[in-house]
């Protein structure tokens, strides 16, 4: 197959290269504009750049693809560009611009979707996040025929993942990738054979996964401290939880749930194995913390340099 992809991250990495490594031409890759990053907000390309980049893969950045707005002119270079690109179809994974409807006529077979959940449930920009957060016991990814309306295409492939209980983000999320990576291939594969079945989404079940803003991750300790666990584990690694005490905002990269009680924020006990902090109900016993400026350390290596004892508070945020 001849393909254009779109993607922009280290998830839409996982994809390209199982597309290339099984054979198939990337005729051109779309991927986000250079971001300013680091100490120096020096512009750096994307994971899938790099990627395309090393392999001698042609890259186009346009800032939009919509032929109404701000970047009309851009997007209508990029419009021609596809246009004139030799290819079957569009793959698109965590691209991160809008797809109008003149781009996605545009491919002879139309664009597919690598979403990171079991659609309907989790449409939108986070589903990693949210199924963590919210506790969900399963997820999974979805091929899917893209069209219009928000992840609403038609189901092509699926496949399911157990979140387990000790799940981050971060771990979720590779596994996700590499899965989204190899059903991508068996799409592909099913596709030029002509044996690619599309099922309509069910109108049951339809929850949407909100983008990640950084003000939800402080942990508000009037809360449960199972929904407080979960938190840290949806947050790990961007934006981070966190929470503050003594002016001073602290980042909670691991903690456990714990069946006791307190006022809520007030530090229970402090021991090397972690600090329990009482919470509305049960509390959260924070093992790997960070200051400002600091390293991510083990509870015991943290309170060297940061001491804390039994009776102090933590801020409480609605």
């Amino acid at each position: 197959m001849k393909i254009i992809f779109a993607g922009t991250p280290e998830f839409a990495v996982s994809a390209l290269a199982a597309l290339h490594a099984a054979g198939h031409t990337i005729s051109l890759v779309l991927t986000q504009p250079d971001r300013p990053a680091g100490r120096g907000m020096q512009l750096h390309p994307s994971p899938v750049k790099q990627f395309a980049l090393a392999h001698a893969i042609p890259v186009a950045q346009p800032t939009s693809l919509r032929l109404d707005g701000k970047y009309a002119e851009e997007a209508q270079a990029a419009h021609a560009l596809l246009k004139t690109t030799e290819h079957d179809v569009m793959v698109v994974a965590a691209y991160g611009l809008i797809l109008p409807q003149s781009v996605l006529q545009i491919p002879r077979l139309g664009c597919i979707n690598i979403h990171g959940s079991l659609l309907p449930r989790w449409r939108g920009a986070a589903p990693i996040h949210r199924a963590i957060e919210i506790g969900d016991k399963q997820t999974g990814i979805t091929i899917m025929q893209m069209d219009e309306g928000l992840d609403t295409g038609a189901m092509l492939l699926s496949e399911t993942a157990e979140i387990y209980a000790d799940d981050t983000t971060g771990l979720l999320h590779d596994r996700l990738a590499n899965m989204g990576g190899r059903l991508i291939v068996d799409a592909m594969r099913a596709l030029e054979s002509g044996k690619l079945l599309a099922t309509p989404q069910p109108e049951i079940g339809v929850t949407y996964a909100a983008k990640i803003s950084k003000h939800e991750a402080v942990l508000n300790f009037q809360d449960g401290a199972e929904v407080l666990e979960r938190k840290v584990r949806a947050f790990n690694p961007f934006p981070a939880a966190s929470a503050e005490i003594q002016g001073i905002t602290l980042k909670i990269w691991h903690a456990q749930y714990l069946d006791v009680t307190g006022e809520p924020g007030q530090i229970l006990s402090v021991a090397d194995d972690g600090l329990t902090v009482a919470c509305g109900r049960g509390a959260l016993v924070l093992k790997e913390l960070q200051k400002p400026g600091g390293k991510r350390l083990p509870a015991a290596e943290f309170l060297k340099g940061f001491p804390m004892k039994s009776g102090q508070r933590f801020e409480i945020h609605s």
